[in-house]
């Protein structure tokens, strides 16, 4: 299967931007941030990679996934900061999928 060149690289901006969102989702609010930003990574890595997987042309090249990873991750911090956190949204996702319980208090 091949994707259009442009369509390719704005599909994988658009998932840039929407993964602080997943990462909110699969986390809690007590998850340390370290791990949200690994895990962030990884799937800005992902991304990067299948977008370079994804994209027509003679040869897959391992320097512009990695690339492409930077700039998944980098405009994920960024969408993260600068639209998700300031409009509520990140929290929102957080809350919205509870998997952990807060523990009763003792008698």
């Amino acid at each position: 299967m091949t994707v259009d060149l442009d369509r390719a690289y704005w599909l994988g901006l658009l998932i840039s931007v929407v993964l602080p969102v997943l990462v909110g989702l699969v986390t809690t609010r007590v998850t340390h941030a370290g791990v949200k930003a690994v895990l962030l990574l990884a799937l800005s890595t992902l991304n990067g990679f299948l977008v370079e997987l994804a994209a027509p042309g003679p040869g897959w090249h391992a320097g512009t996934a990695a690339v492409l990873a930077l700039v998944s991750f980098a405009t994920g911090i960024l969408a993260h900061f600068g639209l998700w956190k300031p409009t509520g949204v990140s929290g929102k996702a957080q809350d919205s999928l509870v998997t952990s319980r807060p523990q009763p208090r003792g008698v």
